[in-house]
This record gives C-alpha cells, sequence and structure tokens, in this order.
C-alpha cells in the first residue's frame, strides 16, 4: 500500500499498488489534481483517519528531527496514515522524508531526488550566531528567532 500526499495527486503520480490518504489532502488540492483525487477515491482509494496516538508519536518525531516547525498538520497525519498502514509514503517533502526516516516508513519521492541519510538540523540564532542543538522559539541569550540550518 502506499500513502499518497498532495504532490501526488498534482504530479499525476500512478501506480498499481493499493492507494491510501487522508480527508486533508483533499482540501489543499485544485482543479485537475482535485478532481483526480475525487476519481481515485470513487474507484477504491483508500481514505484513513489516523488515531491520535499515532499523530501525538509522529509530532514527537518530528520533534526529535528538528522538523516539527516545518510539517503542517496535513503532513503530520500522512506520516501517522503511513505508520499505521505499514505502508509507503509518497512525498516530495524533505521534512516529511527525515521525519519518515526516523519512524521507519518506507519513502517513494515523486519529482525530486529522495534524501540519502535522515538530516540532524542546527538551529542558529539571526542575532548573536549561537548554535542550538534543538529547536526553540527564542535565542535564551539574545532573544532573537532562530533559523533552521544544515550542519
Amino acid at each position: 500500500m502506499q500513502v499518497l500526499d498532495s504532490s501526488a495527486f498534482i504530479d499525476e503520480y500512478a501506480t498499481d499498488e493499493p492507494i491510501a490518504t487522508i480527508p486533508m489532502v483533499r482540501e489543499e488540492l485544485e482543479d485537475e489534481a482535485g478532481y483526480r483525487f475525487d476519481a481515485l477515491e470513487g474507484s477504491g482509494m483508500r481514505i484513513h483517519v489516523p488515531d491520535a496516538e499515532t499523530v501525538e508519536r509522529t509530532e514527537r518525531a518530528a520533534r526529535e528531527t528538528g522538523d516539527a516547525g516545518t510539517l503542517s498538520r496535513t503532513d503530520v497525519r500522512l506520516l501517522a496514515t503511513a505508520f499505521e498502514l505499514d505502508a509507503t509514503l509518497v512525498t516530495d517533502d524533505y521534512a516529511m522524508q527525515n521525519v519518515a526516516e526516523k519512524l521507519d516508513i518506507t519513502v517513494d519521492v515523486i519529482a525530486q531526488e529522495g534524501i540519502d541519510e535522515r538530516l540532524e538540523w542546527r538551529f542558529q540564532c539571526q542575532g548573536c550566531g549561537r548554535v542550538f542543538e534543538e529547536d526553540r522559539d527564542r535565542c535564551e541569550i539574545c532573544g532573537s528567532g532562530l533559523e533552521r540550518k544544515r550542519p
């Protein structure tokens, strides 16, 4: 089984595998991509809503990888769905790929190159330049905002 994110519908991803997604993906789609979603739903695509416990587990994994601030509510629920269904996640989103790696979810990419290994992010203060291992709202030294950086 494959769990499709919005980019799969936008880029006309096709597979012979059974597919699933979540209702929130439909809300992100317009025009032809929305019609593709509707057609696939009508032909048997599984619509899944993940359990709250799995969503929390996914959010925790995203905080651990430093991707929590980048993922949308839809992204988190797609990851949780792939985890619950023991499915492959189809996405081009690097933050989703990173969290998927943390959760041992297999990922197929559509138009972009996938990541080779999980990224460990650092967070650098925009004021004083101090680097933190974990994401924070503000720098504890000068109070400026942080920016996510690759090590």
